[in-house]
């Protein structure tokens, strides 16, 4: 058995440089983005759902560079952020330019924290997408609770604030923070009722040979509440009739747009494709079983 795991391993060794070396010829010595790494990650049992995520969230720029000034101040006690950061800049400072990379310490530490995670059954990208950045906020939250409780401040002035205050918003809200307003109005008084709402994503159906303008349209469809669903209506004092507008399992991969060419991050490989392959993931077809590849987490970057 160990001659056997090793000749597997090792056979796995030059599959992951002869994909690399692959993947560097093709992008081309001069195409190839000054200061930027392609590298795979490890995949230690069904871990390709945290792999996919981390490989999206390192091509979110604004969000790797704030993870990696986090990373420049001093030591703080080891969590899921201090991780990150290792993680993060061991890919951003490697000599070369393209490579596989074991996300050890980082996989070890969400197992610690969370047993949701502890075992080696797939689980679903967008709960890991959730918690980690929903961790991420916390830790950050609590360090500056922390400092104001020091009395002081990262720039050294002293706070003044009420520590009893609503937490600050972090990088992490900035980035990723939008506000949803739903509006319910009632059908017998015309009375408008509406309340925002804060998410760091929407679950937005999508459909295929479409845009993501179509889907967003369809998920502020007109919703009609009524029999046990109607909504209480504050002007009528009663239950009125109105109108609201207002997990997945399988193998993760992550494709990223990076400069000017599209790259496909399958834990350890990393390919170069076409632009016309997008259309292959993005979207189910009538026919599930013909494909079941799909997109399943979309990342958007508003313009000003």
């Amino acid at each position: 058995m160990e001659i056997l795991m090793t000749v597997s391993k090792f056979a796995s060794i030059c599959t992951m440089g002869a994909n690399a070396s692959a993947l560097e010829k093709e992008i081309g010595p001069e195409q190839f983005p000054v200061n930027e790494h392609y590298f795979g990650l490890v995949n230690f049992g069904n871990t390709c759902y945290c792999n996919s995520v981390l490989q999206a969230l390192y091509f979110c720029r604004p969000f790797r560079e704030k993870v990696l000034a986090y990373k420049s101040q001093p030591r703080k006690k080891e969590n899921l952020l201090t991780c990150l950061a290792d993680l993060f800049h061991s890919i951003a400072t490697q000599k070369k330019k393209v490579g596989v990379i074991p996300p050890k310490k980082f996989i070890t530490r969400l197992r610690k924290e969370n047993e949701l995670f502890d075992n080696y059954m797939q689980q679903d990208a967008h709960e890991f997408l959730n918690y980690l950045l929903n961790t991420i906020a916390d830790i950050l939250q609590e360090e500056r609770k922390q400092e104001k409780q020091n009395g002081r401040l990262p720039n050294g002035n002293i706070d003044s604030e009420n520590n009893n205050s609503t937490p600050d918003p972090t990088w992490v809200h900035e980035i990723f923070q939008g506000t949803l307003t739903n509006e319910t109005r009632c059908l017998t008084c015309e009375t408008i009722s509406s309340k925002d709402e804060d998410f760091l994503d929407l679950s937005v159906d999508v459909e295929q040979n479409t845009s993501i303008t179509h889907c967003l349209r369809g998920f502020s469809n007109t919703e009609t509440l009524c029999s046990e669903y109607k909504y209480y209506c504050e002007e009528c004092r009663s239950k009125q009739e109105a109108h609201k507008s207002g997990p997945n399992r399988g193998h993760y991969i992550a494709i990223v747009k990076s400069h000017d060419f599209w790259l496909l991050f399958d834990d350890d490989i990393v390919e170069k494709i076409d632009a016309q392959a997008i259309e292959e993931f993005y979207g189910l077809t009538s026919d599930i079983s013909k494909n079941s590849e799909s997109g399943y987490i979309l990342f958007y970057q508003s313009r000003d």
